[in-house]
């Protein structure tokens, strides 16, 4: 029925249209908010950290027993300060992790990577031998010229504040071995 003056929807349709229109509105808004927020890692969960065990038959090693007691409290990565996260029970020996969302996870005493070859390019950073093995979201680092391979898994989005840092604390703790293929 139209408004015999006007020729207008009804006043009640108008209403309705309105109030889908805000709430519309509204959802885009939430919806928006809430993307926002998880893109930038505000109310990631930060309990303890679940991890899988991998083979890592020199865990524990006095080497990575050295190297975890000497890892800092915090991770510089992109202008952050990534505090340690507690990782959630049975936690695999000589793993730490660092970090909400995609967190940074170094495990000590693990098996030489199969990538490590004779003609395998190696960065050198700080004084430490590295192997990158570049995965979807991440990459894996093995430090390879010490007496125990350390792996540490950084996502792409994490800079190379960590590796530094990590390569710092390994060159000051663990003595240069020749290389094992």
């Amino acid at each position: 029925m139209a408004d015999s003056d006007t020729g207008a929807p009804p006043r009640v349709v108008l209403v309705v249209a309105a109030v889908l229109v805000v709430a519309l509105a509204v959802v885009v808004a939430v919806f928006a908010v809430t993307k926002k927020s998880a893109l930038s890692g505000e109310g990631v969960a930060s309990g303890p950290l679940p991890l899988v065990a991998v083979p890592a038959p020199q865990a524990t090693t006095q080497a990575c027993t050295t190297i975890v007691d000497a890892l800092p409290a915090t991770l510089k990565s992109n202008g952050q300060d990534l505090a340690r996260r507690t990782l959630a029970q049975p936690a695999p020996k000589a793993t730490v992790a660092w970090g909400d969302g995609d967190a940074i996870v170094l495990r000590c005493g693990l098996d030489r990577p199969p990538e490590l070859t004779p003609t395998a390019q190696l960065r050198v950073v700080n004084g430490v031998q590295w192997l990158q093995v570049t995965e979807d979201a991440a990459a894996t680092w093995y430090v390879v010229d010490r007496d125990v391979y350390i792996a540490l898994t950084v996502p792409d989005s994490a800079g190379t504040g960590p590796l530094q840092t990590v390569s710092d604390t390994v060159n000051a703790k663990l003595p240069v071995k020749p290389l094992k293929f």
